[in-house]
């Protein structure tokens, strides 16, 4: 199902897009993913990326927000994105769910050629506990997220949710 918001952002309610688990696990850490692409089958790939966290041992889905479809920002000459966010309880460390993040990018064909660029696949860790995390490779929370409608939007509709 779509639902515009405006002539340049619409929502999407898709497999997995929203969803609620009504007893997820009890694992020490939460953090809040944000998901997001621009290349290829954007809405078949967030499926395949929620079955894997869904079948991991140290991560469990709490619930995730609709997708949004929005304009690119930055470099303006690409498709336009697709992008969600996804609250999950974790027993990984911030660097170790990055790196594990990471990994699942590579799979799907993650390349980094240039800053704003199209890509098939990207999860950035928004917030994690209520910590702050300022290391070269990894800031948490996640810099400019409050700027972002492609967070902000899902944010706000999964606070509706839960």
């Amino acid at each position: 199902m779509k639902r515009k918001i405006d002539n340049k952002l619409s929502l999407f309610y898709t497999y997995g897009y929203p969803y609620i688990n009504k007893n997820p696990k009890n694992l020490p850490f939460v953090a809040t993913i944000g998901i997001g692409g621009n290349l290829g089958d954007v809405k078949k790939r967030f499926k395949k990326v929620l079955n894997i966290l869904k079948n991991s041992n140290k991560i469990s889905i709490v619930a995730t927000s609709p997708l949004l479809k929005n304009p690119p920002f930055g470099y303006k000459d690409q498709p336009d994105f697709y992008n969600a966010v996804i609250l999950l309880k974790t027993s990984m460390k911030p660097k170790r769910l990055l790196n594990y993040l990471l990994k699942i990018e590579k799979r799907f064909k993650r390349v980094r050629t240039f800053k704003n660029a199209p890509r098939t696949l990207d999860l950035d860790i928004i917030f994690y506990n209520n910590s702050k995390v300022d290391e070269k490779d990894l800031k948490i929370p996640h810099p400019k997220w409050s700027e972002r409608a492609s967070v902000v939007i899902p944010l706000y509709l999964l606070g509706e949710m839960i």
